[in-house]
């Protein structure tokens, strides 16, 4: 499993844009592919979660999307993301109230790279593990957490941990220290 100070490797999964519940409005479409490329700049929060249309995983991803202004204003991107596709999470958007017109992105890793890449595959299932990546700029993975199929996660405790990773990129100071920062 890739960790703390690993660099992310090129990969491409299929995105959901936020705020879209069909595959095309107002001769938009929804979809777009998300690379290590994409956001120049900004921290990505990654969080993997087993399928969609699960029943852990609408309270998950709408306390992600509930804080979604505060990782934006921390200039994070957040993603969540499984092993069903992009169309797939257009018609849980259109099914669960709670996730209509989502605002933040998702993603589909349908062929497992990036889910293998990151060595988070659950072994029985074969699908992603509860995992979450705190990624910088510089695409090194600042955080990582992964939680059994059944334990879902604290997403106010992701953003903590993002503004403790943040303070200590503003204050060098703290670096090597062992010291809390937040």
């Amino acid at each position: 499993m890739k960790t703390v100070g690993d660099k992310l490797e090129p990969f491409k999964v299929a995105g959901v844009k936020p705020g879209f519940n069909h595959h095309e409005e107002n001769a938009v479409s929804a979809f777009e592919d998300i690379t290590e490329s994409s956001f120049p700049g900004k921290w990505k929060v990654i969080y993997f979660y087993p399928k969609d249309f699960t029943f852990v995983c609408p309270t998950e991803i709408v306390g992600f999307n509930n804080l979604v202004q505060d990782f934006e204003d921390r200039d994070a991107v957040l993603m969540g993301g499984s092993v069903d596709n992009e169309f797939v999470k257009l018609a849980w958007r259109r099914e669960h109230t709670d996730l209509s017109k989502l605002g933040h992105y998702q993603f589909g890793d349908t062929t497992g790279s990036l889910i293998d890449q990151l060595g988070i595959r659950e072994k029985t299932e074969g699908v992603a593990l509860r995992a979450t990546f705190i990624v910088d700029p510089d695409n090194v993975i600042q955080h990582v957490s992964v939680n059994n199929l059944n334990v879902g996660r604290n997403p106010e405790e992701i953003l903590r941990i993002l503004d403790g990773l943040q303070t200590d990129e503003l204050c060098p100071c703290n670096r090597g220290l062992g010291g809390d920062t937040l």
